[in-house]
């Protein structure tokens, strides 16, 4: 057994992995570890699960320690650097490369799109010693001037192969030019196409390449099962068999609509199933990655997304439920099991008219194995389930995780809508909340004694219409409530068609019908309460102008009728006719 002190790693970060229960090297940190500790550029292939993880995790950390990388550590310029394809994949590479810097006195952060990169901002502006980033949001960051390259001396491209896969070599040559070209650069990759190759000589100087295993799935703790179904019904019959047993399972779909129709179907089947896929917010991705790992649901049903990044021990059985296009997906599909020398099985579906092109693909991958056909009685099928696990009411799967989601209601907004449920519910606002969108304010404990003094909102306009307003208002009432009401229906009375009626048309107009170029409307009371005469006018000794007299009055009224009622115009007083009256009577 080689342990890591005998390879030269630090004694903190040997206590740490110790803490963990890594004490014993794998074939590629055996072979790694001296050189590159030494400082000296690294290529590195190996298939997934193979820990090519802590063989550069190590040297990262023991080299940027040595550097006395806290003491120079900047806002905005780390000194390490990993490159991840993909989100998962980076989240996996910082939960490994954390305790180990921790164990040194550094520090990490992760870098990806698909969140805010507000908490991102905030990490490099305090300082961060080793940056995991996808190459996208790492690149956007760059052009926003948040963070910079320059004082980058240990650079690792983790799975440099499938970078290229998702087109992000552009990217990652741009973001190698702007780093020092004397730093320590690492890449790891499991086969060496697709332009890999290009970035080894641009960017790797006088390198050593290490290898430990060929790009096959010829492992001897990996049993591979091909099974033949002769249709879909009997597909899906054998797809939850396989998925009832008590043992970690990843079910590996070719499309995100595929792998959220089947969890569902999982799962109502009493088989408690999580999605994992490329349409999921990050939050939901480790939420859902989250009760895989922690032993909540035992199955993961999942897209390439998955097939790189997701670490999880004891997986037994890895599916293929819809079968890669190409071999290296099959062969990174295939390293969720028998990882770190553990055992695992891979099964492979497929219906009839696919044996031709799966036939293809196990020989491109290195798998000789023979094909099966199956129904759910098979006893290749038993043998593979194992022991079955107790089935779960979907209802009490749902219970469980609206016990976890944040508590909903029981807001304190005094809005309108929130009035309104909390009526329908019988619920009632929580005293010294704030008001809502389009709400009154803060609830307190004497909101009931507030509202009995001013009453409802239909009570406050039916006491304006009655011209009195509410107690409590915080201002005297004025009289007629700054206008006098109407007499009739609130409005006055015309005669006839509901019209006023204008001179000349069959008969000749009242004097007075028309002021100041206003048509009066006939008939209704143009005396006592509530008559226009007084619309502008209000209690007290201000100037009104009255329709009757042409001219203005100085007295005061009372809108309510009483002793200030508006003084009378004498019967031969004079009065100003309307132009239409006077041109009548001078026989125009």
């Amino acid at each position: 057994m080689t342990t890591f002190a005998a390879l030269g790693a630090p004694k903190e970060i040997v206590a740490s992995l110790a803490a963990q229960g890594i004490e014993e090297a794998f074939p590629i940190q055996v072979k790694t570890l001296p050189d590159t500790l030494a400082g000296r550029d690294v290529l590195g292939r190996g298939r997934t699960g193979s820990g090519k993880t802590i063989a550069f995790a190590i040297p990262l950390v023991a080299r940027l320690a040595e550097r006395e990388a806290p003491y120079f550590r900047k806002p905005g310029r780390p000194m390490g650097l990993v490159l991840a394809p993909t989100r998962e994949l980076a989240t996996q590479l910082n939960n490994t490369i954390e305790p180990l810097a921790k164990a040194m006195g550094l520090n990490t952060t992760v870098i990806y799109g698909g969140v805010s990169q507000a908490r991102q901002e905030k990490a490099l502006r305090a300082g961060v010693d080793i940056v995991i980033a996808c190459p996208g949001r790492l690149e956007d960051l760059m052009k926003q001037r948040i963070v910079s390259l320059e004082s980058v001396e240990i650079t690792v491209l983790d799975e440099a192969d499938h970078m290229a896969d998702l087109g992000f070599l552009p990217v990652v040559k741009r973001l190698l030019d702007t780093t020092p070209t004397q730093g320590q650069r690492m890449l790891f990759s499991a086969t060496l196409d697709n332009g890999v190759d290009k970035i080894v000589q641009r960017y790797l100087s006088n390198q050593l390449t290490h290898s430990v295993d060929e790009a096959k799935a010829a492992v001897s703790t990996m049993e591979h099962h091909v099974l033949v179904v002769n249709d879909q019904t009997v597909k899906k019959q054998v797809i939850v068999e396989l998925a009832s047993g008590a043992g970690r399972r990843i079910l590996f779909m070719r499309t995100k609509h595929h792998a959220r129709k089947l969890a569902k179907t999982l799962t109502d089947a009493g088989i408690p199933a999580v999605d994992l896929h490329g349409n999921l917010s990050q939050n939901a991705r480790d939420r859902n990655l989250a009760e895989f790992s922690t032993g909540d649901v035992r199955v993961l049903v999942a897209t390439d997304v998955a097939a790189r990044g997701v670490h999880v021990d004891d997986i037994e059985l890895v599916i293929h439920v819809d079968p890669p296009t190409e071999h290296k997906a099959y062969l990174h599909r295939s390293g969720r099991t028998a990882r770190a020398g553990s055992d695992g099985v891979v099964v492979t579906l497929t219906l009839p008219e696919q044996q031709g092109d799966v036939k293809k693909l196990m020989r491109a991958a290195g798998v000789d194995v023979n094909f099966e056909r199956v129904t759910t009685s098979s006893p290749v099928i038993a043998t593979l389930v194992g022991d079955v696990a107790d089935k779960i009411d979907p209802r009490t799967r749902a219970a469980l995780l609206a016990s976890k989601q944040p508590a909903q209601g029981g807001g304190t907004s005094t809005g309108a809508n929130a009035q309104r449920k909390r009526a329908r519910t019988g619920a009632a606002p929580t005293a010294g909340g704030r008001g809502g969108r389009g709400g009154r304010g803060r609830v307190s404990a004497d909101s009931n004694e507030r509202g009995a003094a001013t009453g409802n909102r239909g009570e406050r306009r039916e006491g304006v219409q009655q011209g009195a307003r509410p107690a409590g208002s915080g201002r005297p009432a004025r009289s007629g409530e700054g206008r006098p009401a109407r007499s009739g229906e609130g409005r006055p009375a015309r005669s006839g068609e509901g019209r006023p009626v204008r001179s000349g048309e069959g008969r000749p107009a009242r004097d007075g019908d028309v002021a100041r170029g206003r048509r009066a409307p006939q008939g209704g009371s143009r005396e006592g309460a509530g008559s226009r005469e007084g619309a502008g006018a209000r209690s007290g000794s201000s100037v009104a102008w009255s329709s009757n007299t042409g001219g203005t009055s100085g007295g005061s009224y009372n809108a309510n009728g009483g002793d200030k009622s508006r003084p009378a115009r004498s019967a031969g007083g004079a009065r100003r006719a309307s132009a239409p009256a006077s041109n009548q009577r001078r026989g125009h």
